[in-house]
């Protein structure tokens, strides 16, 4: 971390720093950004008989139906429960529905996959919740709902673009609102929430405001189930009781009605049986319909709405202002004001000390919205598998399908927490790997946040049994990159930067279930037993010509490079964790020197499959290569250059030569091991040749390989582009790699933007465009290996410009290259906006910037989920001028 300012201020003692302090013992976590965008079209929501969940509860349907699991709703807050769900609706008298929640197409329905079709920034946010800001845009006329259907489902070509809102036309004129939503806590469980609506249109627009309070439906689905209640209890106030929980109160600061329904499914719209009083839907049917008779007459509900309707004036703008608290107040709106303005100001002050090495004020902002993005996408997750397979009482049974498909082999898993998802509506789940990546992000501004969530996913109600670690909702089954020890290192090594204190019960607690993990790797990832991985999925396959994840065309099974290189990182990773943990247990040592062991045994057999002299390296092109398997014993590299074969770079580690005096039993045997096999030392290992500074280096690639490598990686024609590492060579746009297989062909090509294949689904896009989570473990890995080098090794880059740079320099550059995605260029453009001028010069968009999937591997135009905050929010350690400090503290082990 940046060393203090004079002052000596830390971040934790700013007061959203010390609030962190005592956030578990004050509850300062209870509440937050919980809720998701999107709960309908999720798997957990599924109960149809085949599995195909964006059908059985779409879109339409949502604001009709009761879900099971949990809530959605547009800049929502829950408790981390979600018992309670507070959050916006709007209606512009013009749209056939309100706006309760955001719109995109499924699957099937985009030309491009899933796809969200709404505008809305995450632009603030403290890790405590105390202060949270975002930004939803939303049009004077009628949402275009049937127009973006329609339109994209006449793009069905993967080689056209997809159809998105600002290209309805709807926003022409800026007739619009910017509908701007802060939450501030006056205490732990004191929730205000402010709503600015400035009308950025040329002519005055109605609008009507309610932002509603409801309670998760926990009643129907078993009998006696205690029902919450809603009601109101005086002018523009409403009481909210619940069995067990504290009372609280909702209040309207401006003349308000409330309106009220049941968070109960609507079977007559839906079904065409039953009754329709008072049902999910009333509130909707109530003010777009002016049905009077679908709300309750009474007064009281599990759901409530806050209306208040007004005509906003040209460039005029309006302030709304609730409160949601276990007591009623009067209603102030001076100390209301106060008490957001204290918050924000809270906010400033943390990230002043977080940024202050940061001079630009661009790149402070675009690193404020990142780690914005991933407040936001902290969500309740709730998933019980095994009563999800059986069905619940009085609930129509499912299907017997069921319970032989989808992850019915998952049912120990069941979770009711807040877990940080990738993105908040296309990836309303968590994905093992993804949230790797997260949690070190995290650890910039809540370590106990994500120390929590890399131990949460190794728990026995995540964990399989078997020791799996559990991929993602649509397939638990499914194999991640096994990055979570390399993540619970970082994790651990910036929460003893930020605080001074090395947490060895985390790392000891998380060590102890990730060996059992390796245990399933080894045991089901590696075929013929020879220490070459067979993981599949991985993140990668669309980088291949095959679907690594099901069975081949061609028969037998494919070793990856990827796969293995994973693993031998891996056992890299936890051969530190355990000689950091044999600083105070020597009993660790014996550890260290086993996942000393695989790594060299590994190694040697990326180089020689079976001893059969084939390898995972290719000798001839100097690339590593993924190698198809036949059944008949013929072993056939495929030669496509991607990310497949940088990977092995990832697997390093640096060592002191001080190892003998502190570890001297795993000194001892592992020098025993080098001397014994030569063969593995001479393939992987410096051991005996000190680096920079005494060091001592590991790693799958000595100087020559690494040379090949870093060649075609840092070659602008291959790999570098102006943004990043490309995730396939461009040199495959003019010799595209072919593989012919009775009578069939295929293909692969450069695509540098989204893919035009949907062999492997919908969302076929990773065939050349910019992904920063392997970028970023590239960058780390260099810094790594310079650590060893030193300045005296330096390399071409980019390759053919006659510039050299040592491995630090190169890592820096690439750091660069990516930032430059988010920040104004010269021209005042961010590439990540691509070539629509409304976004890159309107001074109400341009500073609005989005943190995509990924990015367009020749423009840098950001591509696939808008808000896929999670991994790309890597981008908020990048940002950092001291990057090497910030990637890896100089070795401790």
């Amino acid at each position: 971390m940046p060393e203090p300012e004079p002052d000596g201020r830390r971040l934790l003692d700013t007061v959203e720093g010390r609030r962190l302090r005592i956030c578990a013992d004050e509850g300062w976590h209870r509440w937050g950004p919980y809720l998701s965008e999107r709960q309908w079209g999720t798997v957990r929501e599924d109960y149809s008989a085949d599995g195909t969940a964006w059908d059985y509860l779409p879109h339409d349907h949502a604001r009709s139906r009761a879900y099971r699991w949990g809530e959605d709703g547009i800049a929502g807050f829950s408790d981390d429960r979600q018992l309670w769900c507070l959050a916006l609706g709007l209606w512009n008298e013009h749209d056939p529905i309100l706006k309760e929640r955001l719109f995109g197409l499924t699957n099937e329905e985009g030309n491009h996959g899933e796809d969200v079709k709404e505008l809305y920034y995450y632009l603030d946010g403290t890790p405590t919740h105390s202060y949270m800001r975002m930004l939803y845009k939303y049009p004077h006329g009628a949402f275009p709902y049937a127009d973006l259907v329609a339109e994209n489902g006449r793009r069905k070509g993967h080689d056209l673009p997809e159809y998105e809102l600002i290209d309805t036309g709807i926003f022409d004129e800026n007739r619009y609102f910017d509908i701007s939503v802060e939450y501030a806590k006056a205490g732990p469980d004191d929730i205000l929430m402010r709503i600015t609506i400035v009308n950025r249109g040329p002519v005055a627009a109605p609008l009507q405001v309610l932002p509603q309070l409801w309670s998760r439906n926990t009643w129907s689905w078993r009998e006696g189930g205690a029902r919450p209640l809603l009601r109101l209890a005086e002018e523009a106030t409403v009481e909210a009781t619940r069995a067990n929980r504290p009372t609280l109160w909702f209040q309207a600061l401006q003349p308000t009605e409330f309106l009220f329904c049941e968070n109960e499914t609507n079977a007559q719209r839906l079904f065409g049986w039953g009754e329709t009083h008072h049902s999910k839907d009333a509130i909707n049917d109530d003010v777009v319909a002016d049905r009077r008779d679908r709300v309750n007459p009474l007064k009281e509900g599990t759901k409530c709405a806050a209306l208040s309707r007004h005509v906003i004036a040209a460039g005029a703008s309006l302030v709304l202002r609730y409160r949601l608290a276990p007591d009623r107040t009067t209603r102030d709106t001076a100390a209301f004001d106060r008490a957001v303005a204290e918050r924000l100001a809270d906010a400033d002050e943390f990230y002043a000390v977080l940024q202050r090495s940061i001079g630009d004020p661009d790149a402070r902002l675009v690193q404020r919205q990142a780690l914005a993005g991933m407040l936001w996408s902290k969500q309740f997750y709730h998933f019980d598998v095994r009563r999800w397979l059986a069905g619940d009482p009085g609930q129509p049974e499912p299907a017997e399908s069921r319970r032989h498909g989808r992850n019915s082999d998952w049912d120990h898993l069941n979770n009711a927490d807040i877990v940080s998802m990738p993105d908040t509506w296309e990836y309303p789940w968590y994905a093992a790997w993804d949230l790797a990546f997260h949690c070190v992000t995290f650890a910039l501004i809540d370590p106990e946040f994500a120390k929590g969530q890399l131990i949460l996913l190794t728990r026995e109600w995540y964990m399989h049994p078997n020791g799996q670690l559990p991929a993602y909702e649509w397939a638990f089954g499914d194999v991640n990159p096994p990055v979570h020890a390399w993540a619970a290192l970082r994790v651990y090594e910036m929460d003893q930067a930020l605080t001074g204190k090395p947490d060895r019960a985390f790392l000891e607690r998380v060590f102890h279930k990730l060996m059992l993990n390796f245990t399933w790797w080894v045991n089901r990832k590696d075929a013929q037993g020879r220490n070459i991985f067979q993981g599949g999925f991985l993140g990668l396959d669309n980088i291949g010509i095959f679907d690594r994840s099901a069975p081949l065309p061609t028969g037998g099974y494919i070793n990856q490079s990827d796969g293995t290189a994973w693993m031998a990182m891996y056992t890299l990773n936890l051969m530190r964790i355990a000689l950091e943990l044999a600083s105070e247990d020597q009993v660790y040592e014996d550890i260290a020197t086993k996942f000393f062991e695989h790594f060299l045994y590994i190694a040697h057999a990326m180089t020689n499959i079976g001893g059969r002299g084939i390898g995972l390296w290719d000798e001839t092109d100097e690339f590593y290569y993924d190698v198809l398997n036949l059944p008949d014993g013929r072993m056939i590299p495929l030669r496509i250059r991607s990310l497949v074969g940088l990977i092995p770079l990832c697997a390093v580690e640096v060592l002191d030569v001080s190892l003998a005096d502190r570890f001297p039993d795993f000194a001892r045997r592992a020098d025993w091991m080098l001397r014994n096999r030569s063969d593995l030392a001479a393939l992987v290992s410096r051991w005996n040749e000190p680096g920079k500074g005494e060091r001592l280096l590991l790693a799958l690639l000595r100087r020559h390989r690494m040379k090949a490598l870093l060649t075609r990686m840092l070659d602008e024609t291959e790999f570098l582009s102006d943004h990043g590492l490309r995730a396939l060579s461009k040199a495959h746009a003019e010799r595209p790699f072919t593989l012919d297989w009775n009578g069939a062909r295929f293909v692969i090509d450069y695509e540098p933007g989204e893919s035009t294949s949907s062999v492997f689904g919908g969302n076929s896009n990773w065939r050349g465009p910019v992904w920063m989570p392997i970028n970023y473990l590239l960058i780390e890995a260099l810094h790594r290996f310079g650590s060893f080098y030193g300045s005296d090794t330096q390399f071409e880059c980019p390759t053919g410009s006659g510039q050299y740079r040592t491995l630090p320099e190169i890592a820096e550059e690439l750091a660069r290259r990516l930032t430059r995605l988010f920040l104004r260029g010269p021209d005042g453009r961010r590439p990540v906006l691509g070539s629509n001028d409304r976004f890159q010069t309107d001074p109400a968009f341009r500073d609005h910037v989005p943190f995509h999937e990924y990015f367009h591997g020749d423009t840098g135009a950001g591509l696939g989920a808008g808000h896929q905050t999670g991994w790309t929010g890597l981008v908020a350690l990048l940002l950092f001028p001291d990057l090497q400090d910030q990637i890896r503290p100089p070795p401790s082990a």
